[in-house]
């Protein structure tokens, strides 16, 4: 156990360290939010939330790199993993776990890691976040390797068990990728490719589940959406693989094949209903007359992107 002129000793560089982060500083605009109605303390709060989008449209060249290691690794079967801690590592698992929904995709190609396990999700694990074997105890635990691509998530920057975390994957010959609202951190310094979105101070001091959280799912969606694109997910811009798992989204498959060939509600009913309720190969059959097997082999041949397919059956390639 920790003596106490240790735990005084740690507890004199975290304080340091936070104040040298962008995220942690108090934020001049809002010093009198207390006094505020709450229509104005709301109003405070939008206004910072308008700098999200342009802090993020800057890592946009760093983004477009780590988008193409994730289809890469997609091609040849690896899989795109999320590691973070409290609100970051929530973050993770939400974007992880709306994949397969979204585009069809099995649950185990993006995984959320969470340090304290999936009980963290709900209530805080103590001392996770600065347990550095805790990071790799939980990669072994899904057998990262060189095949995939790790995302460890922070805002601070200097989150141990996501360090950690980005070491290990290095190691392993995977790509290490992070995101962070703090410029050079030392998460950053550890990644290959270190996406930091500067939100600045946020409108009350130390929550970054504000902007800096805001930030990150911005960035997630990014990568995911991006290299769910670039491996053939979307036809225009229709998300075409959609998984007509509830009523919702089986209404949502047959809106989808209607706007992607401009057919009615009963035809897409039928295409979907013809083609076990995927909504790519409907669309190939209503476009093409294609059947459901005659579809599948060249959704195959086009390594599922449903254009070249179309072009293909048309002779138009």
């Amino acid at each position: 156990m920790a003596s106490n002129q240790d735990k005084l000793k740690n507890e004199s560089v975290l304080l340091q360290q936070l104040d040298q982060m962008v995220s942690e500083g108090r934020n001049p605009e809002t010093y009198d939010i207390d006094l505020l109605s709450t229509e104005q303390i709301l109003d405070k709060i939008n206004q910072e939330d308008q700098k999200v989008a342009l802090a993020v449209r800057q890592t946009i060249p760093l983004v477009a790199q780590a988008v193409d290691k994730i289809v890469a690794s997609f091609a040849k079967g690896g899989r795109l993993i999320y590691i973070g801690a409290g609100t970051s590592g929530r973050l993770g698992v939400l974007d992880a776990v709306e994949c397969p929904p979204t585009f069809s995709v099995s649950d185990q190609q993006v995984i959320g890691i969470i340090a304290g396990g999936e009980g963290a999700m709900y209530k805080a694990v103590e001392g996770a976040e600065d347990d550095p074997e805790l990071a790799i105890t939980d990669l072994q635990k899904i057998g990262l390797s060189g095949d995939d691509v790790l995302v460890g998530i922070a805002a601070s920057g200097r989150t141990p068990y996501v360090i950690s975390a980005l070491q290990y994957a290095k190691k392993l010959g995977a790509p290490a990728i992070s995101v962070t609202c703090n410029p050079d951190s030392a998460v950053t310094r550890e990644a290959d490719i270190g996406i930091c979105a500067t939100v600045g101070p946020e409108a009350l001091t130390g929550s970054t589940r504000m902007k800096s959280g805001s930030a990150q799912k911005m960035v997630l969606n990014m990568l995911t959406t991006t290299a769910m694109i670039r491996s053939g997910k979307s036809y225009e811009n229709l998300m075409v693989d959609v998984n007509a798992s509830n009523q919702k989204l089986y209404a949502r498959a047959i809106r989808i094949v209607m706007q992607a060939t401009d057919c009615d509600h009963e035809t897409a009913r039928e295409a979907l209903a013809k083609t076990g309720f995927k909504a790519k190969l409907a669309i190939l059959h209503v476009l093409t007359g294609l059947e459901r097997e005659e579809g599948q082999a060249l959704l195959d041949q086009q390594q599922g992107f449903l254009r070249k397919a179309v072009e293909s059956a048309r002779g138009e390639n």
